[in-house]
């Protein structure tokens, strides 16, 4: 048919690419609705102007996703008046819906650091095209947006000895009983997502190191895909192979990490680091500002100077 009627295979072509521009449209929209449904959540905990945004975390973001699977997210909150002249403690916590779908909370103070942590868990949030960031600080969100991915490389090493701590984490929880985790291992004798985590980490790492955008280090490469998909589905790989695998991966990070880490200096960009401290006093700022309902007053408590040395 396709040598006779080369019009009717591409016709076909057009109709199946509609198909899943379609679908990819229906998954998009359906997981965007739970990240809303995680803001609005939110908003019944924090005042609009202390939610800087939420932002989807986990499997989506690597296309690593399936039917079924969990949406969590990051809420990145800031912290009042009160708050901050009273010097109390940050807020760090988890929230779990009744869904059982996590929302991490972090104050922007933390969430900062977190950026020059080099964590990847955290810098995800800036990749993601499933988030909901809040009008009043869309602006200056957008400067990191703009500056990901140096953001992302504003430490490679501290980000390879991160990479390597959280490969380190995951094997240590293949076989470990957590209490969430108990019916899994009784049944499997591991927990296969901690495997696929490591895959995934050792496939970032490698082709972090190589240059490649960070961007796209997120998704892993689409050969490694379906085995990283086998551990997902929990019941495709027997424990003694797993085993054996998850040991092999995990040297192989090591190693990596270790050669990066010898011939690499910690040296962090400076340039990023400043922005990081502009864009959080910003918005801290507004929301103050916002509420004493002084939105319209031109202050500028701290002088500082951005990115191309003016000050502000």
């Amino acid at each position: 048919m396709t040598k006779d009627y080369p019009e009717i295979e591409q016709a076909f072509a057009n109709l199946s690419a509609k198909y899943i521009a379609s679908s990819q449209e229906i998954h998009d929209a359906l997981v965007m609705k739970r990240v809303r449904e995680h803001y609005d959540e939110a908003l019944q905990h924090f005042r609009p102007e202390q939610i800087v945004g939420c932002f989807l975390q986990g499997s989506q973001n690597y296309g690593l996703d399936y039917e079924g699977s969990d949406v969590d997210t990051k809420l990145i909150v800031v912290p009042s008046f009160a708050d901050i002249c009273l010097n109390r403690k940050p807020i760090s916590t988890t929230h779990v819906r009744e869904n059982n779908e996590h929302t991490d909370w972090k104050d922007i103070r933390l969430y900062m650091e977190t950026f020059r942590k080099q964590n990847l868990n955290f810098l995800e949030i800036l990749f993601t095209p499933y988030y909901i960031i809040n009008p009043m600080y869309k602006e200056e969100w957008m400067r990191l947006i703009a500056n990901r991915e140096r953001i992302a490389r504003m430490n490679p090493f501290r980000a390879v000895k991160s990479m390597k701590g959280i490969a380190h984490e995951k094997y240590a929880a293949m076989e470990k009983p957590y209490p969430s985790k108990l019916e899994i291992i009784d049944k499997y004798g591991y927990d296969g997502k901690q495997n696929s985590h490591l895959e995934r980490v050792d496939d970032y790492l490698e082709r972090y190191i190589a240059g490649e955008r960070y961007e796209d280090c997120l998704k892993p490469t689409p050969a490694r895909v379906p085995h990283i998909m086998d551990y997902k589905m929990l019941d495709k790989i027997p424990l003694e192979v797993a085993r054996e695998e998850a040991k092999v991966t995990l040297a192989h990070v090591d190693k990596m990490a270790d050669e990066f880490c010898t011939r690499t200096p910690e040296v962090e960009d400076e340039e990023m680091r400043r922005l990081l401290e502009f864009v959080s006093y910003n918005i801290m700022e507004t929301a103050v500002k916002h509420e004493f309902g002084f939105d319209d007053l031109d202050i500028n408590w701290y002088g500082r100077e951005t990115l191309g040395g003016e000050r502000v």
